[in-house]
């Protein structure tokens, strides 16, 4: 019977969780979330694509101390991402355009 109503609240974080981050990314980037889960594998690309530039324009606000910038936008889009990246299976070929852009490698300067 405990067993049961753990099993029960667990179930209903997870729900509550779930219909967050479809509100969120609904509300922030126009996208739905629900859409874009069972969405074919191209079209999820463009949407993980237009995810990534919306965290990268979320956090240069943040690093630019913007009055507009919002911690829990910036949270809700990452775990949106990750959410489309564990249920497409990560990323299709050629991945490299949806890896976030402040973590690719710079060049070094060419000596003068």
């Amino acid at each position: 019977m405990i067993d049961e109503v753990r099993a029960f609240k667990a179930q209903k974080l997870a729900f509550e969780a779930q219909a967050r981050r479809l509100m969120a990314l609904r509300l922030i980037s126009g996208v739905d979330l629900g859409a874009a889960l069972t969405a074919s594998r191209e079209e999820a690309g463009r949407i993980m694509r237009r995810v990534v530039r919306l965290i990268e324009r979320e956090r240069l606000k943040g690093l630019r101390r913007h009055w507009a910038y919002d911690l829990n936008r910036h949270i809700a889009l990452k775990q949106a991402l990750e959410q489309l990246r564990r249920v497409h299976d990560c990323l299709p070929a050629g991945r490299e355009h949806l890896e976030a852009p402040w973590k690719t490698k710079r060049r070094p300067k060419a000596p003068s």
